[in-house]
């Protein structure tokens, strides 16, 4: 059986993974962010859902499938 790759770590050198935990904690707490996380509780999750926030500002709710996928595009070309 196959393990989902969200629960699989990178294989990550000591350095680079502090690296990667202090760019991801910075990231976490822009006040962006914070507002996004802030909104997303307030509306509330559903298990069959994501909550996806466009470049318009608005949230929309769509399949899990869709939004982590990126929408059909993948997610090796992602920025």
């Amino acid at each position: 059986m196959r393990s989902s790759p969200i629960l699989l770590k990178q294989k990550l050198s000591p350095k680079a993974a502090a690296a990667k935990k202090k760019r991801d904690i910075a990231m976490a707490k822009t006040t962006v962010r914070k507002a996004k996380k802030a909104q997303n509780q307030r509306i509330g999750q559903k298990p069959d859902s994501d909550l996806h926030h466009t470049k318009s500002g608005r949230v929309r709710r769509v399949s899990v499938k869709s939004n982590r996928g990126n929408f059909g595009r993948g997610t090796k070309l992602e920025k």
